[in-house]
């Protein structure tokens, strides 16, 4: 659906030249919902601006739909754009013109007929739920109706790809949830094909089921999100994961938990999917005669699946503690010893 072959955005400065995308390589499936990740800087909306063209990429080429969109200009590229939607931090409304008439933009500049245009205003009213609301003016609504309304703007031609640029950031966590949530109903409803780009781990965990990182222009690491949950291999990426798997004090915690529990062994156990349910400590105090301390935990959920992570302290003789380890990995659970007594 979307492919990235050697993608390279430089802006010319006065400074010198600033690499924004380099050497960009992602596919991304049709009907997938995939998201990239950095911090402020990294790039990110360079790279999604370079989907539409309202950046050129400086090499590379980019394909969607098996139409090279980055070797397209004039009407071909003006069509093109029209079958990819883009929403927007701050909305970008027109604050003259009422819901509807937001709403209705951009069939006025494709050309379709009024009575159409009312009709597929109408639809779209339904599908992001601005029933009653279609008279009012963006000053009248919350910041949640606003995205919703630059939601049905991005529809309004029946795009294959939509964009969303930060889309939820201006938003409190509530209402992020709600307009993530229209999303994914969007995409399950229309087969649309979502690229979203964030800073937010907790976006990319509730509705993606791919990410990117990236970092200083540069993808460093691409994968299904539940196994970028469960094996990070960037340091960044680590540090995005850690955002929803561990409290802000975690490490500190750690150090005074190994303090606190200087016999036995301290240890952090990983749950995916299924495995989140399994009785595992249940098990383990079976079969062990060792004591079993629970000391943190924490469960997320993706749009794939079930994350979990258990950090408990193990005490005992030393064979039953590594008789119970053993126990674990039969468990197909992840285990990282922190440390040893």
């Amino acid at each position: 659906m979307i492919l990235l072959e050697n993608v390279k955005k430089i802006y010319k400065a006065k400074s010198g030249d600033v690499t924004a995308v380099d050497n960009a390589n992602l596919k991304i499936a049709k009907g997938e919902i995939f998201g990239v990740i950095g911090y402020s800087g990294a790039g990110k909306s360079s790279l999604i601006r370079l989907f539409n063209q309202l950046e050129k990429p400086t090499s590379g080429q980019i394909t969607i739909a098996n139409r090279v969109i980055s070797a397209i200009t004039g009407s071909e590229l003006r069509k093109a754009r029209q079958e990819i939607g883009m929403i927007f931090q701050h909305f970008n409304l027109l604050w003259s013109r009422t819901v509807r008439e937001n709403i209705e933009f951009p069939l006025e500049i494709a050309g379709v007929d009024k009575a159409k245009r009312r009709k597929r205003v109408d639809e779209l009213i339904h599908l992001v739920g601005l029933e009653g609301r279609g008279d009012a003016y963006p000053s009248q609504l919350s910041g949640g109706q606003k995205q919703r309304v630059g939601i049905a703007r991005a529809l309004a031609n029946n795009p294959q790809v939509l964009l969303c640029d930060e889309a939820t950031s201006a938003l409190d966590p509530e209402t992020t949830d709600q307009i993530l949530d229209l999303l994914l109903d969007i995409n399950k409803r229309l087969g649309l094909t979502i690229v979203l780009i964030t800073h937010e781990m907790h976006v990319i965990r509730k509705i993606c089921n791919r990410v990117a990182v990236m970092e200083k222009g540069k993808i460093v690491e691409t994968g299904p999100v539940l196994d970028v949950f469960r094996n990070p291999q960037q340091d960044i990426t680590k540090r995005f994961v850690q955002q929803l798997t561990d409290s802000e004090d975690t490490n500190e915690t750690i150090e005074s938990l190994i303090e606190k529990y200087p016999d036995g062994k301290v240890i952090r156990l990983q749950f995916i999917g299924e495995a989140v349910e399994r009785p595992v400590l249940q098990r383990l105090m079976q079969r062990s005669d060792i004591e079993v301390s629970i000391l943190q935990g924490n469960i997320a959920q993706t749009n794939n699946g079930s994350y979990g992570s258990l950090v408990v302290h193990l005490n005992g003789e030393e064979t039953a503690i590594q008789q119970a380890i053993e126990g674990i990995h039969q468990d197909q659970v992840e285990l990282e010893v922190i440390a040893h007594g």
